[in-house]
């Protein structure tokens, strides 16, 4: 009986923690390798018919390349898309299109 009392509770504080993070998220982390520390983060979330993420990730000499992009639902199995990459140097090339797909 125990047990089922603090599953159930378990289950209602996840339940109420999903209803204000569903729809945005955020992660971060780094990783050592022989030639440095690299530190990176991302973050993204969806409404009204939208996605976007972006993520971003510094090298140990202080270089930053991100990505960013959205995907926004156009009509029933169409979608257009966007995404924009920067370089540490500055650089950027950024991709856009739409995506048409066939219910089986």
């Amino acid at each position: 009986m125990k047990l089922a009392m603090v599953s159930a509770s378990l289950a209602a504080v996840l339940a109420l923690g999903s209803v204000t993070a569903a729809n945005a998220w955020t992660r971060s982390g780094s990783v050592t390798t022989a030639r440095g520390t690299y530190t990176g983060s991302a973050s993204g979330g969806c409404g009204g018919g939208s996605c976007s993420r972006s993520a971003s990730v510094t090298g140990p000499y202080g270089g930053t390349a991100s990505r960013s992009g959205s995907v926004t639902r156009t009509a029933p199995n169409s979608y257009s898309y966007s995404r924009t990459t920067t370089g540490p140097q500055g650089n950027s090339v950024t991709r856009s299109g739409t995506v048409t797909t066939y219910p089986y």
